[in-house]
């Protein structure tokens, strides 16, 4: 049987793979923490999505009501 035997070095080359590496991420999780920013300052200034659908049923409601006004009138009138 052969043995295996393992080096206990580290070479230059898996220092600067390492480096590397490890810069990446950070850069990586830099920039989606400046995304990450940008998104709740975007969500900060623009109003609720569930406030504004709400508003917009109202509207579409009251438009129906002055609609079927004007049908019940135009109705009368023959």
């Amino acid at each position: 049987m052969s043995t295996m035997r393992v080096e206990r070095t580290v070479s230059l080359g898996i220092i600067v793979t390492l480096a590397i590496q490890s810069a990446g991420a950070l850069m990586w999780g830099g920039a989606a923490d400046a995304r990450i920013k940008t998104l709740e300052q975007t969500a900060k200034t623009s109003p609720p999505v569930a406030e504004r659908l709400a508003r917009l049923e109202e509207q579409m409601n009251m438009a129906r009501q002055s609609l079927g006004r004007i049908e019940t009138r135009l109705d009368q009138k023959d």
